[in-house]
């Protein structure tokens, strides 16, 4: 709650000179000391604190626990149920001055002290236990963003906007309360409810839905757990079938799409029965669901742990968000900050454009003080000018594509500390903007100014021009179109028009919703094969540079000399490529095809291919295209025997090569994963597989990985496959670090290897459907097994499954904790690695690894789609700033 002011009022509110209650004749209730703690400030993770109320003689201890969004009452020793309820009465009657958020978490103070003195129905319950809080929020049957002080007024508005004649139908309450996803499940709460208080119409009234509001919303532990269990027990008979177990948990697998644990239902409903009704009764009561609910919770193997209390709150504070009030203090900041994240990029930039502004002015100055500028004035400057431009960009776009280069400059030289090589993509799109900007004033300026002002001189204006346009003055505008500086001139512009368009992500990814036949010219292909036009480009670009109508000289005619060097380069490139790519056809050794439309290739390693975790490899298949390359990160492991990659099939090319590989792939047996596999090494049919040839490695941003000992891994999706190279990289080193120990104490020599500097990594993958987990099940359950000294930290995510306090997967939640605690592997993975739901709060992401790594320097690689680049990188410049830890921010998107 933040402000001073609401504590005060807090401690004014109990305090006993300012207003008591008494309890019969002789009682009278008094509030010992200040609330501290949690109710002072806003605090992120929870807190217990107790506060004290004395009665003359005696003191009644109450535990709270406070979170953000929450306060619940853990435990009230001592003195009697009078003084409990009198103080639940007093909390009640709450000032209006008040703020919102105190006012809110007082009300859920006061309301579960009513219901712990007006029932014992659940007194048997020890509020003192570490899995009462865990359970507490694993029955919050709203979420976060909808419940809050003030969500009934965001309820009632959607009342007014869905009720019909001031009533609400049962298919309308989903959307009513926030459950708009899932309206079945949501129809089942609303029968829930109504059965408590014996209404049969499938509509209620306003009235009845605040009081619908005020049960779901309620904080207290035990109205949540009856609110479950009078969900499950359909038929109110006070037990829950192991019929209506099934039934829950296909409904809570439905609603968090989790298809793979409505197949098991009736395994996972026997785990149930079996952990709850070990007496066969075939069914369970309201305290069974207490004891599954109130377990300990079984922490994971790589359980985060915080060094410091201390530090965390004090980095707690240094977070907090100031605002400076001096705007040019402000200003100042903001600018010394992007200069400080973005130095190597600001100098190349900022090269980059001196030297076309110093070119254009150039040659500006040098026609404007020849003879043809008396007759075509400012025009000609500006054109020749915006030309001298597009020769340089022209040259150096061709270097950002140079991929062997940029790779060895990358490995094996300084360059790296003062040049962005990650960002050698953007820069030939940056570039590319250039060339377009330099394209339409050269041509702008001969088509609409030039040649018109030419052919409306004086005889007088055009004697100088005769030695450059003949004796004979110019019959009309066709003669500069049909001549060769005028044609090539004309035809390039329109093949670079369209390899600029096709290019744009909304016609590269098909974002653009178009007519059939136009969105055939769409797409990956059209945007890789109008690319290749380039080649046309460049020899019309120096015929164009050859005819020219000013300069007659060879020695003046400098267009080939600025592409020479670079066209020379890139040839070589290519060269390379083809030669290499031709001799390295490798050998198929494995195919998986899995859920998500992800094709896993494992393949033999070309003779002396030697490749870093986080490089990638161009793969190209001729039955699917002869022409077609096409980039892959690579997922094995330098210190493996094979190569693999992971493709999801987003494209025409991808869909072709995955649809062309399950033609020789057949269902895999009962000990494998995915959805079709051939495996030629395990058995004796050998199938034909389609001829794949490769090209690399080529250098990434994830290569660098080995500069830091501490590394954060963030992968989105199919964006995981670098990051799996990594972790699988980490886990040699483990094995081979354990088999030198084992070698030195037999009394063998200590080898001699280079240090590995990864001590610590984490890893967070974020995927949305429960299939992708098997894509890399096999190195997770690896690394859970053999990383005993707890170096690698995996945390799984599947968006699909609602937030953690969400009723819809309340019970999925509770199902993951059982079965992990029984049988080590996770319901939703398949791995020994619990996963988590909803996605990850970034924010305490980086929080922990500041906490447990003070004065270190760590890589944070995050691969995936854009649109997580931007936070993260705020957050590692962020806490970088604020804290000793540094995140150095890497990021590759697809």
């Amino acid at each position: 709650m933040g402000s001073g002011s609401e504590k005060e009022d807090l401690e004014h509110r109990l305090d006993p000179s300012s207003e008591s209650e008494s309890v019969g004749s002789s009682h009278r209730v008094a509030f010992s000391g200040p609330l501290s703690g949690p109710l002072s400030g806003n605090r992120k993770c929870g807190n217990r604190r107790s506060a004290r109320l004395k009665d003359e003689e005696s003191y009644v201890e109450i535990t709270l626990d406070v979170r953000e969004d929450s306060v619940s009452v853990h435990g009230v020793k001592g003195g009697s149920t009078e003084i409990a309820s009198t103080l639940a009465k007093t909390l009640e009657r709450r000032p209006s001055s008040l703020g919102s958020q105190l006012s809110f978490k007082l009300k859920q103070v006061s309301q579960e002290l009513r219901r712990m003195t007006s029932s014992r129905r659940f007194s048997k319950i020890d509020r003192s236990k570490s899995g009462a809080a865990r359970a507490l929020r694993g029955l919050q049957f709203m979420t976060k963003s909808v419940g809050g002080a003030e969500g009934w007024a965001q309820v009632e508005k959607r009342f007014d906007e869905l009720a019909v004649d001031g009533v609400l139908s049962r298919s309308q309450f989903g959307p009513c309360i926030g459950m708009k996803e899932t309206q079945e499940f949501a129809g089942r709460v609303f029968d829930a409810l109504s059965r408590r208080r014996g209404i049969t119409s499938s509509c209620i009234s306003k009235d009845e839905l605040r009081e619908f509001w005020e049960q779901l919303s309620d904080q207290s532990f035990d109205s949540r757990l009856q609110t479950f269990f009078d969900m499950v027990d359909k038929d109110a008979d006070g037990r829950i079938t192991e019929e209506e177990v099934k039934e829950i948990i296909t409904l809570s697998a439905s609603a968090n799409k989790l298809s793979k644990i409505q197949e098991r239902a009736d395994e996972y409903t026997a785990l149930i029965m079996e952990e709850l009704d070990p007496n066969n009764l075939g069914y369970i009561e309201v305290y069974n669901l207490e004891m599954l609910l109130l377990q300990a919770p079984i922490e994971p193997k790589a359980k985060m742990t915080t060094n410091s209390r201390s530090l965390s709150h004090v980095l707690s504070q240094k977070l907090v968000p100031t605002k400076e009030p001096n705007p040019i203090r402000r200003l100042y900041r903001k600018i010394a900050y992007f200069v400080q994240d973005n130095w190597k990029r600001i100098w190349v930039i900022a090269l980059w454009l001196s030297i076309c502004v110093g070119l254009f002015t150039w040659k500006f100055i040098q026609y404007k003080h020849r003879a043809v500028f008396d007759v075509m004035g400012y025009c000609v400057t500006t054109a020749k000018g915006a030309a001298e431009t597009l020769k340089f960009n022209m040259a150096l776009i061709l270097l950002p594509v140079c991929r062997n280069t940029i790779t060895w400059l990358r490995s094996r030289t300084m360059l790296g500390a003062v040049v962005p090589f990650d960002d050698n993509i953007n820069f030939h799109k940056v570039i590319a903007f250039g060339i377009a900007i330099g394209v339409g004033l050269h041509a702008g300026a001969h088509l609409t100014c030039d040649f018109p002002r030419l052919l409306h001189a004086t005889d007088e204006e055009y004697e100088p021009m005769k030695p450059f346009f003949g004796d004979n003055r110019l019959p009309n505008y066709w003669w500069f179109v049909k001549g060769t500086e005028g044609w090539t001139g004309v035809v390039m512009v329109v093949l670079m028009a369209i390899m600029y368009i096709l290019a744009q992500p909304w016609f590269r990814r098909n974002k653009l919703k178009l007519p059939k036949l136009l969105r055939k010219l769409t797409g990956f292909n059209a945007f890789w094969y109008s690319h290749h036009l380039f080649v046309i480009v460049y020899v019309l670009f120096i015929i164009h540079g050859i005819f020219l109508y000013l300069s007659k000289k060879w020695y003046k005619k400098t267009t080939w000399m600025y592409l020479a060097v670079p066209i020379i380069l890139y040839s070589c490139e290519r060269l390379i490529r083809a030669f290499r790519s031709g001799h390295e056809s490798v050998k198929i050794l494995k195919v998986a095809v899995y859920p998500g439309n992800v094709l896993a290739l494992h393949m033999t390693k070309p003779h002396g291919f030697r490749y870093k975790s986080g490089q990638y490899i161009f793969v190209n298949c001729a039955e699917v295209s002869s022409f077609q390359w096409h980039p892959f990160s690579i997922t094995s492991a330098p210190g493996d025997d094979y190569l693999s990659i992971h493709i999801r099939t987003l494209g025409d090319w991808t869909s072709q090569l995955k649809m062309a590989f399950s033609q020789v792939c057949q269902p895999p047996s009962s000990d494998q994963s995915g959805l079709l596999r051939a495996d030629p090494m395990q058995g004796e049919h050998v199938p034909r597989f389609p001829r794949l040839l490769i090209d690399g490695p080529y250098g990434a941003p994830a290569q660098d990985y080995t500069k830091y000992d501490v590394l954060l891994l963030v992968g989105l999706g199919i964006g995981a496959t670098p990051l799996i190279s990594i972790l699988k990289d980490v886990l040699y080193h483990i094995k081979q670090k354990e088999m030198d120990e084992i070698e030195v104490e037999d009394g063998g020599p200590r080898p001699n290897r280079k240090p590995f500097a990864t001590s610590r990594a984490y890893f967070y993958w974020v995927t949305r459907e429960q299939g992708s987990f098997e894509w890399f099940k096999g190195v997770m359950n690896e690394i859970a097994e053999i990383d005993h000294g707890r170096v690698i930290e995996l945390h799984n995510y599947c968006t699909s499954v609602y937030e953690e306090g969400d009723a819809r997967s309340a019970l999925i939640t509770m199902l993951q904790s059982l079965h992990h605690a029984k049988n080590g592997v996770d319901i939703v993975s398949g791995t020994h690695v619990k996963t988590h739901f909803a996605r990850p709060n970034w924010r305490n992401v980086f929080k922990h690894v500041a906490v447990n790594h003070p004065d270190k320097r760590v890589g944070v690689f995050y691969c995936g789609a854009p649109g997580l680049t931007g936070g993260l990188r705020k957050l590692s410049c962020k806490f970088s700033r604020k804290t000793s830890t540094k995140f150095d921010f890497h990021k590759e998107n697809f």
